[in-house]
């Protein structure tokens, strides 16, 4: 059977490569503790699990609208209200029911976004490190990825310098994350807007700016009330609003990676319609079970998502802590998301180091590699606070050898 192509030319996902080994081990006996893996180890809240029970009971499996149905897409307009966004910004864009689109997890929401703007030879501006799909995306549409590697002392924040050495007339589209996978860094308000004041001489690009780890941040980083503490949303910006995509959805802030919902919101209606037709075409729609679970999370209390922010809190201080021990380590606290991308080149190749931290402390990391960083490891937080303490004695033990 022949295979395509667009298939072959894309890479497989390393992180998940890595949880699989791990997994295969743990089968065969062996003690591994995995850090590969960006998914929160607690339980989806108990109220957002009834939801999903309820809409069970009252018969929510059917097809449902192909953008989502309309009480969760309001639920997601309101989480980018102006009233929210005003905290850090004299203005925002403020969103509508009409301008999300529901889809199966903030990774497909991004992959529709991707193919219904880029045509071949479409160059894509990435910062490096960046999560391993964005590039793999790029290529399936068959787009240009065009790397911007960032620095250990800007905190692997791109600069507006860079950005506009990057730019050129090919330029169709800025990917943005932050929180960011894998570094944790956090953009703030000022450099939101210095990206954006680039950004505004260039109309034909569009900005995705994926906030899928918007609730989880620490420190200097975080902002608002003590029962709401998010990062900067490029949403603060409305001379963009017309080519801005915003990324998010509930796998992280709920822990509900299984339930695969994520949205897209834009204020530009002939960008939606494009996306929904495309998801028409190749999903109908997300689970409506999984929606109803969505909008509860949404509309419910957030004291589960502050509980678990302020948890990921103190597993990121004790792992640095600890991180700070193992010579030949190097790297910035994180201020968001559930990562520590320390620099081991002082030890080898970010390969070399987490082969050689499974096979021989049987710990599952993922190299640096596969985020365009080869020189760094990414480790995840997101396991207990045991966990950590054991993975790094393990680690320390063998890169002290």
């Amino acid at each position: 059977m022949q295979i395509s192509g667009r298939v072959k030319r894309i890479a497989a996902s390393q992180s998940l490569q890595m949880a699989a080994r791990a997994k295969a081990m743990k089968a065969e006996g062996i003690d591994v503790i995995s850090m590969s893996l960006g998914e929160p180890d607690m339980d989806t809240p108990e109220t957002v699990r009834r939801a999903a029970q309820e809409a069970i009971d009252n018969h929510w499996s059917h097809y449902g609208p192909v953008p989502g149905i309309s009480s969760l897409r309001e639920a997601v307009a309101a989480s980018y209200s102006s009233e929210k966004l005003d905290r850090v910004s004299n203005h925002s864009t403020g969103y509508e029911a009409n301008d999300v689109l529901v889809s199966v997890g903030a990774k497909m929401a991004i992959f529709d976004a991707i193919q219904a703007i880029i045509n071949p030879g479409d160059e894509v501006i990435i910062p490096m490190p960046s999560w391993v799909s964005y590039g793999e995306m790029v290529k399936i549409a068959e787009g240009v990825v065009v790397p911007v590697r960032t620095n250990f002392e800007d905190n692997y924040c791109l600069t507006p310098e860079q950005l506009r050495g990057a730019l050129s007339a090919k330029t169709r589209m800025l990917i943005l994350c932050s929180p960011n996978n894998p570094t944790g860094s956090v953009y703030s308000h000022e450099q939101l807007a210095d990206i954006v004041a680039v950004v505004r001489e260039y109309p034909d690009v569009a900005i995705i700016s994926d906030e899928i780890y918007n609730s989880l941040v620490y420190g200097s980083a975080s902002r608002g009330s003590s029962h709401s503490t998010e990062a900067p949303s490029m949403a603060c910006f409305p001379e963009i609003a017309d080519r801005l995509v915003i990324i998010n959805g509930v796998s992280k802030a709920y822990a509900m990676t299984g339930y695969r919902v994520g949205w897209l919101l834009c204020k530009n209606r002939d960008f939606i319609a494009a996306c929904t037709r495309l998801q028409g075409q190749q999903l109908t729609c997300a689970t409506m079970v999984a929606q109803k679970a969505a909008e509860a999370a949404l509309t419910g209390s957030q004291d589960c998502v502050e509980a678990m922010r302020r948890t990921f809190d103190e597993r990121r201080e004790l792992i640095c802590r600890l991180a700070a021990e193992i010579p030949g380590f190097r790297f910035r606290e994180p201020q968001g998301a559930f990562y520590l991308f320390p620099d081991v080149r002082a030890i080898g190749t970010g390969d070399e180091v987490a082969e050689r931290l499974l096979e021989e402390a049987h710990v599952a990391v993922v190299s640096g590699s596969a985020f365009g960083c080869p020189e760094c490891i990414r480790l995840s937080y997101a396991i207990s606070t045991d966990e950590i303490r054991e993975a790094m004695r393990r680690i320390k033990e063998v890169l002290s050898r």
